[in-house]
């Protein structure tokens, strides 16, 4: 849960300042003045431009924020005269003023001369985030690694070209996450980005459990010795990672696949399915020292992979038309904590910020963001304020853009 008590008039804004404090936002205004500087040095001066300040680099952020809650195909329909204009936050700024932050926004405006990351732009603040990740809540000891899902808006779907659609699909990067599966919170965020020029980088990550072993190394990179429970899915699932991660005081429980999952080391009676018919709840187990191999049938065999729970401890899981099935305890706790997940997805990806920037460190930028609200809604439900005001996630983000853009309104909107 938290690690500090929040007072009962905590807003919107106090929570979310938790991750972007006003530092952070005052080294967007100046690395956003230095850039639009050296922009115009090199391409000719602009007289329009008049140097950002914090509160305008606030209302910036709100109006950016407010498409996560009504989601439109462009920020720029906010003053528009169509079905998705908003009159109450539009008279904040003129669109012109936004336009022009937007063309000269930036976190890092310049790369230093050891910089050899992708992300240069953004990691500082990826960085400053995750800090305030690990100092605002601490996670139970089940957690789960996996690509959150990012809901795109469908009514821009349904309207938009097949060109417009595949150019939005084709990311140059993939978002991974470790997130505490009690409560929802994301602990750490892991960017992977596509590498050369060659097929899609989310397709050739997915062929590759060598890049995935990577991943889940770099998110459970400060979780050591601290006896945590990660679950996985078949892409990360395999004996040598899990085999390092109870080194380290890690302990695991993951689906297996024959065509997903690395599974060297695994014993091949184990990966082929019996040739006998098998009844529902029926299990086979081979051991390893901690490690168990799992294969539980279920209309289909099932592999799991763990160290975390004894084989022979029994669990359960309920179908609403089947009735109980027996099973071990970790195929339980697994489908229990991805179940879980599922749920989160189902929840909060709608809240993403609908903002499709070009350049790949804007979308992650805004991807960041956007998990930082959920986690500052999660924090706000989980303190006393939440008992106080009882915001809804969509009046929550209505709330923060209000904050965001200076507006005197503290009434919840319905």
């Amino acid at each position: 849960g938290p690690t500090r008590k929040m007072p009962l008039t905590a807003s919107a804004m106090d929570f979310f300042q938790l991750f972007v404090p006003d530092n952070v936002l005052k080294n967007m205004v100046v690395q956003t003045n230095m850039y639009a500087k050296k922009y115009q040095e090199r391409f000719g001066s602009d007289e329009a431009w008049i140097d950002v300040t914090l509160s305008e680099m606030k209302a910036f952020l709100g109006y950016m924020i407010s498409t996560s809650i009504h989601h439109c195909e462009s920020v720029l329909s906010i003053w528009s005269s169509g079905f998705y204009s908003n009159k109450s936050i539009a008279l904040i700024m003129t669109q012109s003023r936004f336009e022009k932050i937007l063309k000269y926004f930036h976190v890092v405006a310049f790369r230093s001369s050891q910089t050899t990351h992708g992300l240069y732009k953004i990691q500082p603040f990826l960085d400053s985030l995750q800090n305030g990740f690990d100092s605002a809540f601490r996670p139970s000891q089940a957690q789960v690694l996996h690509e959150p899902l990012i809901d795109e808006d469908p009514v821009f779907i349904a309207t938009c070209t097949e060109r417009e659609l595949r150019k939005r699909k084709k990311r140059k990067f993939s978002l991974w996450v470790r997130q505490c599966s009690s409560t929802g919170f994301i602990c750490q965020i892991y960017v992977h980005l596509k590498e050369g020029s060659g097929a899609d980088g989310l397709d050739a990550l997915k062929n590759k459990p060598q890049l995935h072993s990577m991943v889940a190394k770099s998110l459970c990179q400060n979780a050591s010795g601290k006896n945590y429970i990660i679950f996985t899915g078949p892409s990360i699932t395999s004996l040598n990672l899990f085999e390092e991660f109870e080194k380290q005081g890690i302990y695991c429980c993951g689906l297996l696949s024959t065509r997903k999952s690395d599974c060297t080391g695994l014993p091949p009676s184990m990966l082929n399915n019996p040739e006998s018919p098998q009844s529902r709840g029926q299990y086979r187990i081979r051991m390893k020292g901690n490690m168990s191999l799992i294969c539980w049938y279920n209309k289909g065999h099932f592999r799991f992979l763990t160290n975390a729970y004894s084989p022979v401890q029994q669990g359960v899981i309920i179908k609403r038309k089947s009735g109980e099935i027996p099973c071990p305890l970790a195929v339980e706790a697994f489908a229990a904590h991805l179940s879980y997940i599922c749920k989160y997805d189902d929840k909060y990806s709608k809240y993403f910020i609908s903002h499709k920037p070009n350049k790949t460190w804007q979308q992650v930028f805004w991807f960041a963001i956007s998990i930082a609200i959920n986690n500052a809604y999660i924090l706000y439900k989980m303190s006393e304020a939440y008992h106080v005001t009882r915001y809804s996630r969509a009046q929550f983000g209505e709330r923060l853009v209000k904050e965001l853009l200076g507006l005197e309104d503290t009434s919840p909107s319905h």
